[in-house]
């Protein structure tokens, strides 16, 4: 028995942690995809079979699904707890540039430092913030998945990207609510837009554009507004939660508290 239950969806894309209570050595009926899927296994371990080439997927070992690939399993060891990032063929291209085509059982080895970005995928993922926070974590372990690291920006290209994105996000434009939207409204890669503030500002995209809605949102309560959720909804936060989450992150403060800070009256001399 197989159970999936969705933790992020954006456009192109959705994150899902699947439960497998399965427990057999015969192989499952063929199934067939129409996206590509990378999946990472966080507990247990179980074999997989791609157009007749089989595998073994544990903690150490993940494995991309190209659409079209036939599969089976067969969970020998019992249960699993997977992780499956699956994504639209646009948004993979746009990701990783298409490239050279993989064998449909690729499989590729899972250091300490992937293991902690798909840890800090799945915490995004519980922060609620799909369009910057849940697609930056997950760029590194879709280039996992490719088989290729993203070349960094040149000093004087990253700056231009950064400034470009900087203005989006200054003027409001529509595309700049997301990353994969803003990347495409400024015609780079979703990688080397993400690598281009890490590497310019020190900070990552996702914690800039929290610090521009978390400046807005002390404009907003240094004028007494009375409303914590109408705030989170104005400014694109998941709920009232993720506002208070992100604002005591950045300014120290929850935002009742810093409405309180900066409303209070001076006081006046006897």
């Amino acid at each position: 028995m197989r159970r999936s239950m969705s933790v992020a969806r954006g456009a192109g894309f959705r994150v899902d942690t699947v439960t497998c209570l399965d427990d057999h050595r015969g192989w499952s009926a063929a199934e067939v995809g129409d996206r590509y899927r990378v999946v990472l296994v966080r507990r247990g371990t179980f074999r997989r079979m791609a157009d007749g080439r089989r595998a073994v997927a544990d903690p150490t070992m993940a494995y991309l699904a190209a659409p079209g690939v036939e599969e089976r399993f067969a969970h020998p060891a019992g249960g699993d707890v997977c992780t499956a990032l699956t994504l639209a063929s646009g948004l993979w291209r746009a990701i990783t540039g298409d490239g050279p085509g993989r064998p449909a059982d690729f499989a590729f080895y899972v250091d300490a430092r992937l293991d902690l970005l798909h840890r800090r995928l799945l915490r995004a993922a519980r922060d609620g913030d799909t369009a910057f926070e849940v697609v930056e974590a997950m760029l590194p372990l879709v280039g996992a998945a490719a088989g290729r690291a993203p070349r960094s920006p040149g000093r004087a290209t990253a700056a231009g990207v950064v400034d470009a994105a900087r203005e989006a996000m200054s003027a409001g434009v529509p595309e700049a609510a997301g990353l994969v939207p803003l990347a495409a409204f400024l015609r780079v890669s979703p990688y080397r837009l993400s690598r281009a503030f890490t590497r310019e500002l020190g900070v990552s995209l996702t914690h800039y554009r929290n610090r521009v809605r978390v400046g807005r949102a002390l404009d907003r309560l240094e004028h007494g507004e009375p409303s914590l959720a109408a705030l989170a909804a104005d400014l694109g936060f998941a709920d009232q939660a993720h506002l208070t989450r992100t604002i005591r992150r950045h300014a120290g403060h929850t935002p009742a508290a810093l409405r309180r800070l900066l409303t209070a009256q001076d006081e006046q001399p006897v």
